[in-house]
């Protein structure tokens, strides 16, 4: 259940920070508040997800896998540039998830 809990932490956090590119700088409206909706559901079942697993895991996987899934949506769909240099931080963001995972995420 913990793992379920954090990957819904994640999707949140993720469009928490889609919407905040296109809040303009908070203003506009109804993107504000999807980031502020969107960021209080992801630290709140990241806080749910602390009663399973442990802080350091939990939060490295959160914190790993939103910056992997922004950088990817910023390529993906708002131009942003892939170069090699930025392939290899998500690369070793991912090896560095797996690695804590293989290291015993209880």
């Amino acid at each position: 259940m913990g793992y379920l809990l954090l990957a819904g932490a994640i999707a949140a956090e993720v469009g928490a920070t889609t919407a905040m590119k296109y809040s303009d700088g908070f203003s506009r409206l109804w993107p504000s508040l999807l980031t502020l909706i969107g960021y209080v559901i992801s630290f709140t079942l990241l806080a749910q997800t602390l009663r399973t697993l442990s802080i350091g895991t939990a939060y490295a996987i959160w914190a790993g896998v939103g910056t992997a899934a922004i950088a990817a949506i910023g390529v993906m769909f708002m131009g942003e540039g892939l170069t090699a240099v930025k392939a290899l931080g998500i690369a070793l963001i991912i090896v560095g998830v797996v690695v804590l995972n293989l290291g015993g995420a209880h």
